[in-house]
């Protein structure tokens, strides 16, 4: 036997139906947003890394094969994006070797020191997230 529908089909969702998923969004939402929200911190702590093991220890060892010398704690990294003044004067420099200045992900310049105390060349080192020097956090260009 076929039924007739009398009356207009009424289409949609009820209010129970509604609930149900909003809960297992939030559910599914609950179990995923911790997952990402260490990500940040591990994205910046891999920023300060890449940029000290290669990204400006590539620009300070381009500028020591053009000048015979890395550049002095007073000139800083500075000398990789100008000419330095002081001395030791660069005859050779064909910078600049790197574009911005060097800030490392929690916007402090990254610390430079030559001859360094850890490595002979130089130390190069961000005093990480919490922004203090010998914090426990810090990113460095030697062994800890």
């Amino acid at each position: 036997m076929k039924r007739k529908n009398s009356g207009s089909l009424k289409k949609g969702f009820t209010l129970i139906e509604l609930m149900l998923v909003i809960i297992i969004i939030t559910a599914l939402a609950a179990v995923v947003f911790p997952r990402f929200v260490g990500r940040a911190q591990q994205a910046r702590v891999a920023a300060a890394t890449t940029d000290i093991n290669s990204n400006i220890a590539v620009a300070l060892d381009l500028y020591e094969m053009d000048n015979g010398f890395y550049p002095a704690t007073e000139q800083g990294l500075e000398a990789l994006r100008e000419k330095p003044a002081s001395s030791p004067v660069p005859q050779n420099w064909r910078g600049p070797y790197i574009k911005k200045r060097p800030i490392d992900p929690w916007g402090n310049p990254y610390i430079y020191i030559s001859p360094g105390m850890h490595n002979e060349d130089y130390d190069l080192y961000s005093m990480g997230p919490d922004g203090v020097e010998s914090g426990g956090d810090d990113i460095t260009n030697w062994e800890k």
